[in-house]
């Protein structure tokens, strides 16, 4: 793995995941011994191509202290904010990126990202003027429904893909995309904001593991994944 722009990570980890109905926002939540953000910063780690990797964490969040990861080397904290894209550009605002740097943003909530995938997709966009993202094609078949329950037409799945994370942007371009959308409630990850700014983020195919644990049958999916990648 090369590239010769530098490469920094952001993980917005600020939100209460309240669809887990837990006691605790979802990142910290006990999978295979660890907290849930812990087994995704060491992923993160292991991959030895960030210059820092800043985690946005809410201001009221007592759990990220008590964490020794947070103490690590390479580790910086940011300010969390209301919204995902607020906690991003925050923590974009934390790191001393160059504008044409590399920023791969990752969910707190993906534990199961692997070393190969951050490195097949920085070596796959490194030449690229935009970025892009990790994301995996539809194999389901897709209804639009109205009035929630009723199905109005089956969507072309050919053309739909799954997005993951790491999204991975040029830092000015990110940057400049999350100032402008500022508030707009279609920007659900960062490749929605640049595509407002009429770019094209590239598609690079991830791996199904790379899951994202939103339920609570989610933690018993992850943990049978980290324990296969490790055999």
């Amino acid at each position: 793995m090369n590239t010769t722009n530098k490469c920094w990570a952001v993980v917005p980890a600020a939100g209460a995941g309240q669809r887990m109905k837990a006691d605790r926002p979802k990142q910290y939540l006990t999978l295979a011994g660890k907290a849930v953000i812990e087994h995704t910063l060491e992923r993160l780690l292991q991959a030895e191509v960030f210059v820092t990797i800043a985690v946005a964490i809410s201001k009221e969040d007592g759990y990220w202290p008590e964490l020794e990861i947070s103490k690590e080397a390479g580790i910086i904290t940011a300010p969390g904010g209301k919204e995902r894209a607020d906690s991003v550009l925050s923590a974009l605002n934390t790191i001393a990126a160059a504008d044409d740097d590399w920023v791969l943003v990752h969910d707190a909530a993906r534990p199961c990202i692997t070393v190969n995938d951050i490195h097949f997709l920085i070596n796959t966009l490194q030449d690229d003027e935009v970025g892009g993202i990790l994301a995996l094609p539809s194999h389901d078949t897709l209804k639009k429904v109205k009035k929630a329950t009723s199905i109005a037409k089956t969507v072309d799945r050919n053309r739909i893909w799954r997005a993951l994370t790491p999204q991975m942007f040029r830092y000015r371009l990110l940057r400049e995309a999350l100032l402008a959308s500022q508030g707009n409630p279609a920007v659900t990850d960062e490749a929605s904001a640049l595509e407002l700014q009429g770019l094209q983020p590239k598609i690079v195919e991830g791996r199904p593991d790379n899951i994202k644990i939103t339920r609570p049958e989610d933690l018993a999916l992850a943990e049978f994944y980290l324990a296969q990648q490790q055999q």
